[in-house]
Order: structure tokens, then C-alpha cells, then sequence
């Protein structure tokens, strides 16, 4: 038992008073990189919030307008924009409805060739 008797404590090199600064240092620059980036990630989940809900309007008023399209059918009146879908003239039809019909006349080409 004549061995080395361990002191308590951390092995190595004890950091001077300067790396303990530097090590403050570092620490601030890190939580101002940290704040930076939960910054940007917050700007950048904001504008993904605000352009769902701009899609969601959009898609609430195409839902009004073809509920409108139903009750004036239930009605026994047909739509002009439907009118203009069935003779094909896609051309009178207002911009914002150009894209959804076409749509529309390519999945009915699709249905009825599956139907024939």
C-alpha cells in the first residue's frame, strides 16, 4: 500500500483569467448567432403562416363560388361560366377562372375516355 495516493479534483492544464474572457466572449457571440437565427426562422414561419392563409381565402372563395354554381343548377338555372365551359369558350372566361377549367376539361376528357 505504498502506492500514489490520488488527489481529489481535474487533471490538466488550469485556464488562466484571459481564456476565461475569451470563453465569455465566445459564449455572448454564440447566444447573438442563436438569436439571429430564431430571428430568421421566425420571419421566415411567418411568411409561410401568412401565404397558407392567403391560399386558404382563395380556395374558400372558389369553394363559394362553385356553391353558388350548385344552388343556381338547383334552381334550374345554368351559370353563364358553366355555359361558357360546356360550348368551349374558354376564352370568355375572366382570368382567374382560366386555370380551374381547364382543369376541370382535362379531367373530363380523362373520365370519358376511361368511360368508353
Amino acid at each position: 500500500m505504498a502506492g500514489k495516493v490520488k488527489k481529489p479534483g481535474k487533471r490538466g492544464r488550469k485556464p488562466a483569467k484571459i481564456d476565461l474572457k475569451a470563453k465569455l466572449e465566445r459564449s455572448r457571440q454564440s447566444a447573438r448567432e442563436c438569436r439571429a437565427r430564431k430571428k430568421l426562422r421566425y420571419q421566415y414561419l411567418e411568411e409561410l403562416v401568412s401565404s397558407k392563409e392567403r391560399a386558404i381565402c382563395a380556395l374558400r372563395e372558389e369553394l363559394e363560388m362553385y356553391k353558388q354554381w350548385c344552388s343556381a343548377m338547383d334552381q334550374g338555372k345554368i351559370p353563364s361560366e358553366i355555359k361558357a365551359l360546356l360550348t368551349g369558350d374558354e376564352q370568355k372566361m375572366p382570368p382567374s377562372g382560366g386555370n380551374k377549367t381547364s382543369k376541370n376539361s382535362k379531367n373530363n376528357i380523362s373520365s370519358s375516355n376511361g368511360q368508353s
